[in-house]
């Protein structure tokens, strides 16, 4: 490597010599005490890395000299030190990695060229699912109904293991990614061999799941990438990024009384989401952060794409060290964390960093809050949620009343409950159910599942806590969940469960129905499991508008569960206490949860825990000992998993049969020559979509219909629906994925005025067919394809897949009025061009309909930063109008004319190998 600033020298700690590339060498030529703490480990990155191609003098200097205001044309190559994946998107990984395999030898290459270069380390946690609960066996249940369902993509996993280098898995029932990051995998500061000599270099992390930025919170730069960059960087790519803006935001004062984490992060996210960070940098900073304890820290970086933006970083501190030391880092890497920062300026001061914007929060001022019904930035003071719910449940009462204003009333009892009812009374939203021997009313508004699940806060020891001491508050009085809801418990870590062991309130979370479920991301990734079946009835039959409430980061429209319109995130403390009020249509800071005993009303405030409480409670339960013990064989399993039979060998041997693992067809007939990028003419319109079109929509995670594509795939080879599992456990084979795309029941294509469903028109036959049939039948007639939509376009979830399909599909551009940053690399990764309406331009205003045959042109072999589009309507006139191609940098079209940036890797290994 090269080091043009001399930069390279000898850090001394506690007698350990390491090389670094000092920063404050580099500030002896330029002003390197200004650049926010973000931009001081990129430019690290790059003093290491420098090989004068993808790393340049110039690359340096550019970033050395970094203008806070600016918005940067300049590309830089970056190569995170690490990857980490779950295995919803880490299986198709390793998929594609087997896949590369056989590509690269038939290319003529050696594939033992294609194995990870960095250390890549998967977490299996999307896989559990909440089948069994509200009893001491749903952990083990539930753990034995994941291992049948999921055997092969478990087998396929342990040949990985042992076929790839600096490969290594995180078995079942052990945490959730990203709390396992943070309480285990994450160094902080790294230390490898560079040239005979140890190097210590910042830790910095690829993760395949957008909340990788949960690391984010213990100073570790890192975000989500899909799949297919997560692949390049195993294999020594760099990723190819603009110089970004850095928005600080400045936190003051300490939380009040009654206020969590949860609630902090919630109003944090409104405020980015509203100033607009999509492709930026946030960093906090300010004397709030001496209030801030890691985990709350860690709360805030999580859900960084909720607000939009690349990350979301705290500097390393003393807080930073107090948790390395509890969570049971050794005392050398604890040193060499406050050595190294301290060292090169990346350690907390009270001095500001130059930003590009700053905003700021006196947290002083934060308020009990959820968010939904629908978008986790929508955030609702607790005070207002009646009101919120009564006002977006109105659209779901008017609609159900147009449809049933020209039918009988009609209320048939299908074995779930028994029925009664009347025009009127499906009108007013209730059913008559029967559970347990016991009549109930089930009504527009009741909360049919609260769940303390996902990363976000199951990382959070004061809201778990605090969640555990209000359960104790409730039973004392004499409380309970209310029948109808479905209640789980998925703790981030096997630590949670250990402390509230130790605190002694598990049993009181086990009285409301709260008992451990699993160890993995449960409701939030729509891995819900079945509502019972009265419940379920009731809702079906009186059309019912109900609602979940989750302490997660996602609530988007047919994600958590299927019968369930909307849904509110809140912290662990206000799940259970929604759980004993049984609605979301009710104020909880004016109106009783319930009655004690004695039938006097409870409130919420008559058993929230006070901070203090909390806090002491933390004190005497958490501790290093826990994560030692819990941690001491990480990779190692369980029965379970051990007793898992995997093939051999260094080639996967792939079965033609098989529905979850397959060899996928992105590589076929691949040569070593480079295409050119073409303009597009003749092209269909596939789909026509609205705002906030998110990855879900587009490659749905959750349970697979049976009357849909991929539901007919799967029962055509003889699998029943009881063993569909989810489209996320499918992801590792491609016939059932694509038939997947856009096939979420929520997708509204506006071809159909309004209409929920994965349908489209075909053209010019106007028959409605569904997405994948339709594509299908445009791929037989050789008709291209593009989709169009409006704002914040692939919003959520890191999935390649929204990409992979959608190239599968045949479409080959994306119109939209703005994407999301990382479903918008996944589309250049795959060979589909993302282009962006001009300001002020959109479906609406230019009148498309979807009926259209579409050219786009101009591209100019991807150099072209603007493309003309013309829409030649049915009566043959047309309509033209210019987009911005988003192909950003000179690196992604070079990309884009390999096909893709794993076609680009797969070439250039094999040309290495040949060389060789």
């Amino acid at each position: 490597m090269s080091d043009s600033f001399a930069t390279r020298t000898t850090l001394d700690v506690n007698g350990r010599k390491v090389a670094i590339h000092s920063l404050a060498k580099l500030g002896e030529r330029f002003d390197i005490k200004r650049l926010p703490f973000s931009m001081k480990i990129l430019l690290e990155n790059l003093l290491r890395n420098e090989d004068g191609v993808s790393v340049t003098k110039a690359s340096i200097e550019a970033v050395a000299n970094w203008k806070a205001s600016d918005e940067s044309d300049t590309e830089i190559a970056f190569t995170p030190a690490r990857v980490v994946l779950q295995d919803f998107t880490g299986v198709p990984c390793v998929v594609d990695l087997a896949a590369m395999r056989d590509a690269v030898k038939a290319l003529g290459g050696n594939p033992e060229d294609i194995n990870p270069l960095v250390p890549a380390e998967l977490v299996i946690d999307h896989s559990v699912q909440v089948d069994v609960f509200g009893t001491p066996e749903a952990l083990d249940l539930n753990g034995k109904i994941e291992f049948e369902r999921n055997m092969e993509r478990y087998s396929f996993l342990r040949w990985g293991q042992k076929a790839f280098d600096n490969f290594k898995v995180v078995p079942p029932n052990t945490g959730i990614v990203h709390q396992v990051n943070l309480e285990n995998l994450a160094r902080v500061v790294m230390v490898n061999d560079a040239d005979g000599e140890a190097m210590a270099y910042p830790d910095t992390v690829f993760g395949t799941d957008s909340h990788t930025t949960m690391i984010n919170g213990i100073g570790v730069l890192g975000w989500g990438v899909g799949g297919i960059e997560a692949e390049a960087a195993m294999l020594g790519q760099p990723s190819s990024m603009l110089i970004p803006q850095v928005v600080g935001f400045k936190l003051t004062g300490k939380l009040p009384e009654g206020a969590t984490a949860t609630d902090l992060v919630l109003t944090v996210t409104q405020m980015l989401r509203s100033h607009g960070v999509v492709g930026k940098f946030v960093e906090f900073f300010g004397d709030g952060l001496d209030h801030l304890p890691l985990a709350d820290r860690a709360t805030i970086a999580n859900m960084a794409p909720e607000y939009g933006a690349t990350c979301g970083i705290f500097p390393i501190d003393d807080e930073s060290l107090n948790y390395l030391r509890l969570s049971g880092r050794s005392d050398e890497q604890v040193a060499l964390v406050e050595a190294y920062a301290k060292a090169q300026g990346m350690w907390r001061t009270s001095d500001e960093a130059e930003y590009s914007v700053v905003l700021g929060l006196d947290m002083g001022k934060v308020l009990p809050s959820l968010a939904g019904p629908k978008r986790p930035q929508d955030r609702v003071l607790l005070s207002d949620m009646k009101a919120n719910f009564q006002e977006n449940v109105k659209p779901f009462t008017i609609a159900r009343d147009n449809k049933r204003s020209n039918e009988d009333a009609r209320f048939v009892d299908e074995g779930g409950g028994s029925a009664v009812g009347n025009r009127e009374v499906l009108s007013n939203g209730f059913a008559e159910i029967q559970m347990n021997g016991e009549k109930l009313k089930l009504r527009d508004g009741a909360v049919v599942i609260a769940a303390i699940t996902s990363c976000t806060n199951t990382s959070n020891p004061a809201v778990m806590l605090g969640a555990g001491l209000l359960a104790r508050n409730a039973v004392a009085k004499g409380l309970t969940s209310a029948p109808w809801v479905k209640t789980s418990l998925g703790p981030g870590s096997l630590v949670v469960t250990d402390y509230l062991k130790k605190a002694g309130v598990m049993d009181d979370l086990e009285s409301l129905g709260f008992h451990v479920v699993g160890y993995g991301c449960t409701t939030c990734i729509g891995n819900s499991g079945p509502l019972p079946t009265e419940v379920s009835a009731g809702i079906a039959h009186a059309d019912l508008v109900v609602t979940s409430v989750l302490s997660g980061n996602r609530n988007f429209e047919g994600r958590v569960h299927a019968e369930v319109k909307m849904n509110y995130l809140a912290s662990p403390p206000l799940v259970v206490a929604y759980a004993l009020a049984g609605t979301t249509d009710i104020d909880l800071t004016s109106e009783p949860l319930g009655q004690d005993r004695d039938g006097k009303d409870v409130f919420l405030k008559d058993i929230w825990p006070s901070n203090k409480e909390i806090g002491d409670v933390i004190a005497a339960t958490v501790g290093p000992e826990l994560f030692k013990q819990n941690y001491a064989d990480v990779f190692k399993g369980d029965s379970r998993w051990n007793q898992i039979a995997s093939p051999d060998g260094n080639a996967f041997a792939w079965d033609e049969a098989s529905t979850y693992i397959k060899n996928p067809p992105y590589f076929d007939g691949m040569t070593m020559d480079v295409g050119t990028i073409r303009d597009i003419e003749g092209a269909r319109v596939l789909g026509l979509f609205g705002d906030s079109i998110t990855t879900d929509h587009i490659s749905p995670a959750g349970n697979i219909k049976k009357d849909s594509p991929a539901g007919r795939f799967l029962m055509e080879r003889g699998v029943q629906p009881a063993d569909f599992n989810s489209y996320g456990s499918r992801r590792g084979n491609d016939d059932v994925m694509v038939r997947g795309t856009f096939a979420n029941i929520r997708i509204k294509n506006l071809m159909f005025d309004g209409e929920e469903g994965g349908n489209t028109l075909h053209f010019p036959s106007r028959e409605k067919l569904a997405i994948y049939d339709a594509a299908q039948k445009y791929k037989a007639e050789d008709v291209p394809l593009v989709v169009m939509a409006g704002k914040e376009y692939g919003t959520g979830s890191s999935r390649d897949w929204a990409a992979k399909g959608t190239n599968l599909l045949g479409v080959k551009a994306v119109i939209a009025e703005s994407f999301e940053r990382i479903h918008r690399s996944n589309l250049v990764g795959m060979g589909v061009l993302p282009l962006q309406f001009n300001e002020g331009d959109s479906i609406a205003s230019l009148g498309l309909k979807g009926d259209e045959v579409i050219s786009i042109t101009g591209l100019k072999d991807g150099e072209a930063k603007v493309a003309q589009v013309v829409a030649r309507r049915e009566d043959g006139s047309e309509l033209a109008f210019e987009a911005k191609v988003l192909l950003l940098t000179p690196k992604e079209v070079e990309y884009f004319r390999h096909g893709g940036i794993l076609h680009y890797v797969l070439r250039q290994l094999a040309a290495k190998s040949k060389a060789a």
